[in-house]
């Protein structure tokens, strides 16, 4: 007759990924990096895109430098994964200068009095509300969240609207149309957004829990570790 093997109730050993957890990798790919190298450069162009606006007045020019800055904010982050390049500088400066590049870009549009107060406040409130869940949960030690599609249907949205309410400010006829294109992106960006940031409030209280009963397993104790 078969013996059955008695259970495995040894400590799993430290550095082991507990299930459930996601967890980055570990290999860090430093400060010189070509993503961190496609941020920087995204940063730099903040105040060329201020100028454009403010001192050499011209719309039409910032309107498509803002647009190629929202259409390469994923380049950074595909290069850093493709090539092997993720780095501890690179998690944090990425989303630093996606929160920099909206904050600066809502600013500047509403003093240029190309979108309502209102629109860019409720813009503002949402990207502040997010990046304080982000750095909370990572300061908690938080599990990785994957992103919903219903958060990069609204981040595109707005992306989108944003240039194209600086492009259509005037009273040109061939901006009205481009007003009516602004209007529409924006308030379905803007509304996907903020049923993003509702949803967001599930997974972020599992990848919570996950990450700190992570810490727990991957010392090999039943005892909680303070947060």
């Amino acid at each position: 007759m078969a013996v059955s093997k008695p259970p495995d109730r040894r400590i799993a050993p430290v550095g082991s990924t507990p299930p459930g957890v996601q967890l980055e990798g570990t290999a860090d790919g430093g400060i010189l990096t070509v993503p961190n190298l496609i941020t920087v450069v995204r940063l730099l162009c903040l105040p060329v895109f201020v100028w454009l606006v403010f001192g050499a007045k011209e719309q039409t020019a910032a309107a498509i430098l803002l647009a190629v800055l929202g259409a390469t904010d994923w380049v950074d982050g595909y290069v850093a994964r493709r090539f092997h390049q993720v780095s501890t500088v690179g998690k944090v400066l990425d989303p630093t200068a996606d929160r920099l590049l909206v904050g600066t870009a809502v600013i500047v549009i509403i003093v240029h009095s190309a979108v309502p107060l209102w629109f860019g406040v409720v813009t503002l409130a949402r990207e502040a509300l997010v990046g304080l869940m982000v750095l909370a949960l990572a300061a908690l030690g938080s599990a990785r969240i994957d992103v919903l599609w219903v958060g990069k249907a609204g981040t595109f949205g707005l992306m989108f609207a944003y240039p194209a309410f600086l492009l259509g400010h005037g009273a040109a006829s061939w901006q009205d149309p481009i007003r009516i294109c602004a209007w529409v992106a924006g308030g379905v960006g803007l509304t996907l957004a903020w049923i993003a940031a509702a949803a967001y409030v599930g997974p972020a209280r599992a990848a919570l829990a996950a990450g700190r009963q992570g810490r727990v397993d991957l010392v090999g104790t039943d005892h909680e570790v303070p947060a």
